[in-house]
């Protein structure tokens, strides 16, 4: 039998557990896979109590591991927009002079065209908001780009703890998410939109889901119940891979 990436089998300390996992070939001792239930031949890769072995991620953990996966691949997408905005801010301060001389050299030259469509420039908000931005100052484009670059980094960090499904990923995610949220709220009682609206409401269901499904912050009996959950599975896990009226051939 195949496994989805690796065998997991493991050797219980526990004389009654251990001798049910094992079987004996020509080619030597074989060990049950915790994961797809075949026997493998060889010395098993690991051992120790049982309230220690492996839990291979079945049923709701493969599903919470996709999602949070998912939410990384988020993060990253998320991140490369950002650290792109960053480029260009720095881009613009670098080279704002050069972008205003020719705005005003080149406005009076729309004009005409703007007084056939029946456009006045002068009064025209796009292009008082245009002035505005080229005549903000070098150093408050540096801030802007370093923030930024700053924001850019958390999503990266975000990325990196969520792929890779370690718990302080999990923690960092939700404390970078849960901070974001007063200002989107912020933002929502300015000027309502659907984009934000809905960027909110997401943000707080991450939050909420990945403190209710990982038990954080205390949350449903905090890390203890966590790992009690855990060592209970491993416990489970063992005793349905021994429970076997069948033993089939080594993998």
């Amino acid at each position: 039998m195949a496994c989805a990436r690796r065998h997991v089998t493991y050797a219980p300390d526990e004389p009654e557990l251990r001798d049910s996992l094992r079987i004996r070939t020509a080619a030597g001792d074989a060990w049950r896979c915790l994961r797809c239930g075949g026997y493998v031949v060889g010395e098993p890769f690991e051992h120790g109590p049982a309230v220690e072995a492996p839990v291979p991620r079945r049923g709701r953990e493969v599903r919470d591991a996709l999602i949070l996966r998912v939410l990384a691949l988020e993060r990253a997408l998320r991140g490369l927009v950002i650290l792109g905005a960053a480029y260009a801010v720095w881009t613009f301060k670098n080279e704002k002079s050069d972008l205003r001389h020719a705005f005003d050299q080149n406005l009076p030259l729309l004009q005409p065209i703007a007084e056939r469509l029946g456009w006045q420039l002068s009064d025209s908000s796009l292009v008082h908001e245009v002035r505005h931005l080229l005549t903000i100052s070098q150093s408050t484009l540096l801030i802007i780009a370093l923030v930024l670059l700053a924001y850019a980094a958390v999503e990266a960090v975000e990325c990196a703890g969520l792929m890779s499904l370690r718990r302080w990923g999990e923690y960092f995610a939700v404390v970078a998410t849960a901070a974001f949220i007063p200002f989107e709220i912020y933002e929502l009682a300015e000027k309502q939109t659907w984009l934000r609206v809905l960027t909110l409401v997401f943000n707080v269901a991450v939050v909420v889901y990945i403190i209710g499904t990982k038990r954080l912050f205390g949350a449903r009996g905090g890390a203890r119940a966590y790992e009690a959950e855990r060592a209970s599975d491993r416990i489970i896990e063992l005793h349905e891979a021994s429970d076997t009226e069948s033993r089939p051939r080594a993998a």
